[in-house]
């Protein structure tokens, strides 16, 4: 198996370290958001890791990469992971974020170590919470990022 992740109309495709590298460590260096820790972590990997690198949204019908989707690392020592996740601007409001991100939840939850699934969204942000909630998430209340500040805290915990 690839690692490919399917849905109705995506593919979530394991992230290729030498075009993240490409994107992300080439001379103009990283983009604002991107965290120096994971640059770091990119510098170093051997190869795909859907914990670390996340996967590529592929719309079928189209063959087209519109965003991506990821973790923020692999899960903690109490059954924790965070995700995260983005559709390009012309793909938005089509459903593709919320069909992603369950993609990830069901991801996650399939490894035995997973207990809770959160991801953090700005409070100003309209639609990230939609997602989050149509995902079977529970907006459990605010917390400080370190690399983001104030956010919004969301939960989904492993069904029993």
């Amino acid at each position: 198996m690839d690692g490919t992740l399917r849905t109705a109309r995506l593919c979530l495709v394991p992230a290729d370290v030498d075009e993240l590298r490409a994107k992300y460590d080439g001379p103009a260096g990283a983009p604002d958001g991107v965290s120096p820790k994971w640059i770091e972590k990119l510098r170093a990997a051997q190869g795909s890791d859907p914990w670390e690198f996340g996967y590529t949204v592929v719309h079928v019908a189209l063959q087209r990469a519109i965003g991506g989707v990821s973790f923020k690392g692999a899960p903690d020592t109490d059954g924790l992971v965070e995700i995260a996740y983005g559709i390009d601007e012309p793909f938005q409001g089509h459903g593709y974020a919320t069909e992603a991100a369950a993609a990830l939840v069901d991801f996650a939850f399939a490894d035995p170590r997973v207990r809770v699934v959160c991801a953090h969204t700005r409070r100003e942000a309209v639609a990230s919470p939609r997602v989050l909630e149509k995902c079977g998430f529970t907006h459990v209340g605010e917390v400080v990022d370190p690399e983001d500040g104030l956010v919004w805290r969301f939960e989904k915990r492993r069904p029993a």
